[in-house]
């Protein structure tokens, strides 16, 4: 092989000056220093990063009960306005709404949980922590602890079901019409043919392709199967579909597998798993759900290790690591993530006696009250390492949603007693009424984006639920804001219906606007697309269970006639790409949250108020109810 010559080499030896050594040594002492000190840089999300730095390892929290739970932190997500692509399986959170609407925060004291102590020095157990066994891996010592904490803890579910002030499927009593029967009859079928194709053609998959007849698993849920299964188990028990929710719960029971490892989105987890399993085990009692709830519960922990308490976006389920998102600038959380774990880790408290779920998600409110926030609004990332906002964009909609969501909910669900909660909505919810919603040229009202203070007139379908949310507020508001906020509601309400009416299809467009002499219209191609969302008919419901209009029973209905011309398919329902057009383009996904909120929320509509009666439920953001707290229920240890 013919080598160049180098100028100072000598050819046989290719030997070097002894300067020359020194200058070549240091300069690639220097490269080698520059290029390992620039993997510190480099935002958390980036795989190499996480290949070359090893993360720290996450305390054994089940171990060391003095582990501390942290303030909260967010990532950040890409402009909403990027084209999404249908066919992607990111759909099903293309809620970046949050959903990615998304993470809670709530205070509750040990004695209204009905927590028994722990010592720093205890296990779970109350016995002395064994350290005889140096040799024991972490793993071992976490599912040890698990399943102590699972033999010595019980929930007493019957006096829970006894101060419940309705029976969850109600009492039946009332005559209702021959119409309204038949409509909410026509809706039960839906849901059984929507589960029956995903029996069919998808089972144990996480969700349906209706045109390619087939399932798909997706890169969200960190391995986990039978998202479809988990987040339809409620509706199916609500509709007395009883024999497919029997398929379901043995599915779960024998074939969901929470040993795992995968890259696994925190918020979906929490609200589509750990929310499902939580609902069906409050409705049904059974032992089962509530063992895998706090199972799967205790494997999101370790994505609170962060300098704030700020949990990351993604999490190994299998390792406990996590890190942010690849396109949340700066390595930030979402608030709509963090802000939307707080129901559920309080539920997961009450049902295993282990403070930290709370304690976790309470230290995230805390963070959040005491940091400056522009103009009292919310900003929608955070960095879970400085604790500082990284954009000041502010949304209702995608990204911020749920977490506004979850403070009024932790209120009612608190019994009204989490009085932190009550402040920090309204206080949220006025600087929204003052920045944030707008009146269109048509006499639209509607709920604006903050880019930086300035405003971008459009609202998202995510945001539809505002018009439930401040519904469901309204009654606890100041006297003179009682009415003010009904009023709201019904408003932003009539404007999403608008939206939906506007359209050939009758179904509403991902994000519209009220500008360049368009209102509640999508403007750009990205944002004809409509993917079986459920917000619309959610203020639907809470309209029609607030003031009985008909209204919102014949908008529903309107939904459901569009839902079956164009979303249903031979095999299923699927999205569609343009609400515009009466020859529908379909997206082959059929959401599982489509069975867990857009058909329960529908079925509800046309149902009597004490099914699921909002005086003993409160619903997560992904349509599952989880109770509000009656009593001030106690824990005790199994008898051997």
């Amino acid at each position: 092989m013919h080598l160049r010559k180098f100028y100072g080499m000598s050819s046989p030896g290719f030997g070097l000056r002894l300067s020359q050594k020194f200058l070549f040594l240091l300069f690639l002492s220097g490269l080698i220093t520059l290029c390992f000190g620039a993997l510190f840089l480099l935002p958390d999300s980036s795989r190499f990063k996480r290949i070359f730095l090893a993360r720290p390892q996450t305390q054994n929290v089940f171990r060391d009960l003095s582990y501390p739970a942290k303030k909260l932190n967010k990532k950040k997500p890409e402009d909403a306005d990027k084209k999404i692509d249908l066919t992607s399986v990111d759909l099903n959170s293309g809620r970046v709404k949050s959903k990615l609407r998304t993470s809670p925060d709530f205070d509750a004291e040990n004695e209204k949980v009905g927590f028994a102590p722990y010592k720093k020095d205890e296990d779970v157990s109350g016995e002395p922590r064994d350290q005889s066994d140096p040799a024991q891996s972490t793993f071992e010592k976490e599912s040890t602890s698990f399943d102590k904490r699972k033999l010595q803890f019980k929930f007493d579910f019957k006096k829970f079901q006894n101060n419940l002030r309705h029976p969850p499927l109600g009492k039946g009593e009332k005559v209702e019409d021959p119409e309204t029967r038949e409509k909410r009859m026509k809706i039960k079928e839906m849901m059984k043919f929507a589960w029956d194709s995903y029996k069919q053609y998808a089972w144990g998959k996480n969700e349906l392709r209706p045109l390619t007849k087939n399932g798909h698993v997706g890169n969200m849920f960190g391995g986990l199967r039978g998202a479809t299964i988990v987040d339809a188990l409620d509706t199916l028990y609500i509709m007395e579909l009883n024999e497919a929710f029997q398929d379901a719960k043995n599915w779960v029971e024998k074939s969901l597998d929470l040993n795992v490892h995968g890259e696994a989105s925190l918020f979906e987890i929490n609200i589509r798993f750990v929310g499902g399993l939580l609902s069906a085990y409050y409705l049904t009692g059974e032992e089962m759900f509530r063992e895998k709830a706090i199972e799967l519960g205790d494997k999101l922990l370790p994505a609170f290790s962060t300098p704030t308490g700020i949990p990351r976006g993604i999490i190994n389920l299998g390792n406990g690591m996590s890190w942010s998102w690849g396109w949340a600038s700066a390595g930030s959380s979402i608030l709509a993530e963090f802000g939307t774990l707080h129901l559920e880790f309080v539920q997961l408290s009450q049902i295993s006696g282990n403070p930290l779920f709370t304690e976790n998600v309470m230290n995230i409110r805390k963070f959040l009250k005491r940091i400056e926030k522009p103009h009292g609004l919310y900003p929608n990332f955070l960095s879970p390492v400085s604790g500082n906002w990284v954009q000041h964009h502010v949304s209702v909609g995608g990204l911020g949603d749920s977490f506004y969501e979850y403070l009024i909910k932790a209120w009612l669900m608190s019994e009204r007693t989490d009085l932190e909660a009550k402040q920090m909505y309204y206080e949220a919810l006025e600087a929204i009424e003052a920045h944030l919603v707008k009146r269109s040229v048509g006499g639209l009202t509607y709920i604006a984006e903050w880019r930086g203070g300035l405003l971008d007139h459009k609202m998202g379908h995510l945001a539809c639920f505002s018009g439930g949310m401040i519904a469901l507020g309204a009654a606890d508001a100041r006297e003179d804001k009682k009415k003010y906020y009904m009023d709201l509601a019904a408003q932003i309400t009539h404007t999403c219906h608008e939206s939906y009416s506007r359209s050939e299809t009758k179904l509403g467009p991902e994000a519209f606007r009220f500008d360049f002499g368009s209102e509640a219209m999508a403007t750009r191609l990205s944002e004809r697309y409509y993917i079986l969302r459920p917000e619309v008919v959610e203020s639907y419901m809470y309209l029609w269970r607030f003031t009985h209009d008909p209204k919102y029973r014949q908008w529903g209905w309107d939904v459901v006639k569009a839902l079956e011309k164009y979303c249903m398919v031979e095999t299923g329902f699927s999205g569609i790409r343009d609400v515009y057009t009466t020859t529908p383009n379909h997206d082959n996904v059929q959401q599982s949250f489509f069975l867990a909120e857009t058909l329960k929320y529908l079925y509800l509509l046309f149902s009597e108020d004490d099914l699921i009666s909002m005086e003993d439920w409160v619903f997560n953001t992904e349509g599952h109810p989880l109770p509000v707290n009656h009593t001030n229920i106690k824990f005790s240890k199994r008898e051997h």
